[in-house]
């Protein structure tokens, strides 16, 4: 992606029947739903939704090179941080991420399952390897995502 791409682009992925919406300000992912339908407007020609729809059918990826703008508070950030570092194919849980967070406590666990849920861009941070957290994604979706992972 460069600076000038922009814009919202939706597309119903086949393998899994959902379609994912993802928004786009100067080069930066700065959002990734879960619609129930299309929505007027997006279009559905983008290499972001592409990649999707390949990891969805089976072919890792991390998606590490996609630049992400997150605006979130600090601690969400940090901890979507961590969770962007997760490898395809593994899982942790929320006492772990709450570990490895900086600047997080063990009684922070909460904070935690805040940012999960509040996750701006799941999949390309993904939550979904957080076995016993909540995820910005429907939950059968994550338990789907895992699922592909795991069958690596």
């Amino acid at each position: 992606m460069d600076e000038s791409d922009t814009g919202i682009y939706a597309r119903e992925i086949n393998e899994f029947e959902w379609i994912v919406q993802i928004g786009i300000a100067s080069g930066r992912v700065i959002s990734l739903s879960v619609p129930e339908t299309i929505p007027e407007g997006p279009t559905g020609s983008h290499d972001l939704l592409d990649r999707i729809e390949r990891y969805v059918a089976g072919e890792p990826d991390e998606f590490e090179d996609v630049p992400i703008a997150l605006t979130v508070p600090t601690d969400q950030r940090a901890v979507l941080e961590e969770v962007r570092e997760i490898p395809y194919g593994e899982t942790s849980d929320t006492a772990t991420l709450t570990r490895r967070t900086p600047g997080l406590a063990e009684e922070d666990e909460d904070a935690v399952r805040t940012a999960l849920e509040s996750n701006p861009v799941p999949i390309l941070i993904p939550d979904h390897r957080i076995v016993d957290g909540p995820s910005a994604l429907p939950a059968a979706l994550a338990r789907r995502l895992r699922s592909i992972e795991s069958a690596e």
